[in-house]
């Protein structure tokens, strides 16, 4: 399929459905903690075809200013659910989401999970594992090492299911 291709579908799309799951799926990302502009910016590239857009048609689909785009990109970039791609010839950038966005997130989120580890470490050494602080952060130190596992498997196991499934 050709970029054409796909820009034709796109143009065959009701734009109001288009935005009504932009901003539906947007507010599902704010309901789970993010913020408002890196979700809708993260739902309008979701919904392209080529999983691109440049500042403007990201600012111009979403009616927002240029400054906005930026901070939500930056904020996604960040946390390696978009990436920035300079244009061939060009000095515009085009913002992108992958196919594999949410295994880069959680990866990400792993890396965050092992600092919190030790900062959890120092803190029940510090505190002494026998007081009742001590013991609440060894119980969540526990915690974070539990998932940190999980986290690892289950990516191992999305990793044969995307095989699978998406050949």
């Amino acid at each position: 399929m050709t970029d054409d291709a796909g820009a034709g579908r796109e143009r065959d799309r009701d734009p109001e459905a288009v935005s009504r799951f932009v901003e539906g799926f947007a507010a599902q990302l704010v309901e789970a903690g993010m913020q408002r502009m890196p979700a809708r910016i993260f739902a309008a590239l979701l919904a392209s075809d080529p999983g691109t857009l440049t500042s403007a048609e990201l600012g111009a689909q979403l009616r927002v200013s240029p400054a906005a785009v930026s901070g939500g990109v930056r904020y996604l970039a960040q946390q390696h659910m978009v990436s920035r791609e300079r244009e061939p010839g060009s000095r515009r950038e085009r913002y992108r989401v992958h196919s594999d966005q949410w295994y880069e997130a959680l990866t990400n989120r792993e890396t965050v999970i092992k600092r919190w580890e030790a900062a959890l470490s120092e803190g029940v050494t510090s505190l002494g594992a026998d007081t009742p602080a001590g013991r609440r952060l060894a119980e969540t130190l526990a915690f974070f090492e539990f998932v940190d596992g999980e986290i690892a498997a289950m990516m191992e196991r999305w990793r044969v299911y995307r095989e699978k499934r998406f050949p």
